[in-house]
């Protein structure tokens, strides 16, 4: 079979900062904990948890060692956690992300009610909240009916959403009548290039498989921007989830990978798939 791979696919410089970082830390320190999973790719995670990393979901149990921050960020009280327990801090936050925190304790400052375009159960989103008092997350345009149009608002957007939805709920809140609004597009470049040569490629093959974990926002981002022009396109951890039916009658295929997939599931799906011969 034929296989086309995305011109931007697979790990981001974000994403291969904090595994370069989580492997040293593992190199030089017995005790290290990642509050949360580094990063959202079950395949990287379970390998970083053979060389010694123990993933826990809150600061309470961690007596001793080493906390890694993961790519998405932790909140000020979970820092001030870690801080006052004395605990080693290694931070592998994403430095898109560290600009979003930034930004919206600096709108916060400045008086405007912070509005973060996401979805409120994403890590990210839960840190960069924890950075200012007064906030708003709104993932579709019903969401804002519980803002008061008297409020003047600072919007930003999780860095993993797609442009088009972001100017979709900019145009959403324009139409409130607030009295004032400042955006800023904390959008990534890297997700952006991303799915533009997702869509591009998507549309040229048989058959679009979109690689990466399920939990992970950008590669489920992917998944559904192919969907929209490629029925025929799968969402896949890696290649033992295949099921080869798909291939039934397809001679061409595309391959793409989020953001926290590791090369090697890359690597080794494109292998498999171009040697696949139908029984």
């Amino acid at each position: 079979m034929k296989v086309l791979v995305a011109e931007k696919c697979g790990f981001c410089p974000g994403v291969r900062t904090a595994i370069n970082l989580a492997q040293k830390t593992l190199a030089d320190d017995d005790k290290v904990y990642s509050l949360g999973h580094i990063i959202h790719n079950e395949d990287m995670v379970n390998q970083l948890t053979k060389a010694g990393l123990s993933t826990v979901d809150s600061i309470e149990p961690i007596e001793s060692g080493t906390v890694l921050i993961r790519s998405h960020g932790a909140t000020l009280v979970e820092l001030d956690q870690i801080r006052e327990k004395g605990l080693k801090i290694v931070d592998a936050t994403c430095v898109l992300v560290k600009r979003v925190q930034k930004i919206a304790r600096q709108l916060n400052e400045e008086g405007y009610k912070v509005v973060i375009i996401g979805d409120k159960d994403h890590p990210e989103v839960k840190a960069v909240v924890g950075f200012a008092k007064d906030v708003e997350v709104v993932a579709v345009e019903g969401d804002l009916d519980n803002i008061s149009s008297s409020n003047k608002l600072g919007v930003i957007c999780q860095t993993t959403q797609s442009p088009d939805h972001f100017a979709d709920m900019i145009a959403a809140i324009s139409r409130k009548g607030f009295s004032e609004m400042k955006i800023i597009n904390t959008l990534c470049r890297e997700t952006m290039s991303r799915q533009t040569a997702a869509v591009k490629l998507c549309r040229q093959v048989d058959v679009m498989f979109v690689l990466g974990g399920l939990h992970s926002a950008n590669t489920r981002k992917l998944a559904e921007l192919c969907k929209k022009h490629n029925p025929r396109t799968y969402h896949l951890q890696n290649w033992a989830e295949l099921d080869k039916n798909c291939l039934s009658g397809k001679t061409m295929a595309g391959v793409t990978a989020g953001a926290s997939t590791p090369d090697d599931v890359v690597e080794e799906f494109v292998r498999n798939l171009e040697s696949y011969e139908p029984a």
